[in-house]
């Protein structure tokens, strides 16, 4: 199964969005990867540890937040030997989506990437 990994400037946010999209996708592996010790910020090396752990051998979906989380998740990336990608999607919204189609036998990286990056068209109100 794809694994998913939330990356946010925070660890609560990481977290709380995992326990969200993990109500709606309870199978796939999805791990927070938030804080920079306990401090607000985004930590290469703790990106590169939940993606790691949230790969299965079928690769790994990663949303981020904002800012240097996209830079520290490209390190992680390039730091480790897992197939992992960047959805440029909403985080929230976008970890709900991956988390629902990585659940589904025939997902692939692509089609996980593309049900995230699809929440960027979602409007909360009319």
């Amino acid at each position: 199964m794809i694994g998913l990994v939330v990356v946010s400037h925070s660890q609560k946010a990481a977290e709380g969005i995992c326990e969200i999209a993990a109500q709606m996708g309870g199978k796939a592996p999805i791990e927070p990867a938030g804080g920079d010790d306990g401090e607000i910020g985004t930590d290469t090396t703790t990106i590169k540890n939940a993606i790691e752990s949230a790969d299965d051998g079928q690769g790994v979906v990663v949303l981020v937040d904002l800012g240097s989380a996209v830079m520290n998740a490209e390190l992680a990336i390039e730091m480790g030997d897992t197939q992992a990608v960047i959805a440029d999607a909403p985080v929230l919204e976008g970890a709900l989506n991956a988390a629902v189609e990585a659940t589904n036998d025939a997902a692939t990286m692509d089609s996980v990437v593309e049900k995230a990056e699809d929440a960027r068209e979602y409007h909360k109100v009319n």
